[in-house]
């Protein structure tokens, strides 16, 4: 598994229109082969600034896969006016991988 990553800066008043265009091409993407998950987060420090985190089988499932689609022309269509400037996309393969400790929550008799 690989994930893909892309720092997204929308153009400045277009925020709310990207985030709908977004939505309806998560369809798109999540339709593709070889498609796992994806992410889209809005940055609280910088306005127009988003993080794309997209989970792929292989790498090839996306940058063969998906961008040599017709699928992918749509996406470009939907998506790609938005950004200025244009998003570079990385990969990344796992290294590591930790979670938080699981905890016991014990009532007390305050809160029973």
């Amino acid at each position: 598994m690989i994930l893909e990553a892309a720092m997204l800066q929308v153009k400045e008043g277009q925020e709310e229109s990207f985030e709908d265009s977004f939505r309806q091409a998560s369809a798109i993407i999540s339709s593709m082969p070889g498609y796992i998950l994806h992410e889209l987060h809005r940055c609280m420090e910088a306005k127009g600034k988003y993080l794309l985190l997209v989970r792929w089988e292989t790498l090839e499932d996306h940058t063969i896969g998906f961008r040599g689609s017709q699928e992918y022309q749509e996406w470009k269509q939907l998506l790609h006016h938005y950004y200025e400037p244009f998003p570079t996309v990385e990969h990344f393969e796992q290294v590591s991988l930790t979670s938080a400790p699981q905890t016991t929550h014990t009532p007390s008799s305050e809160t029973l």
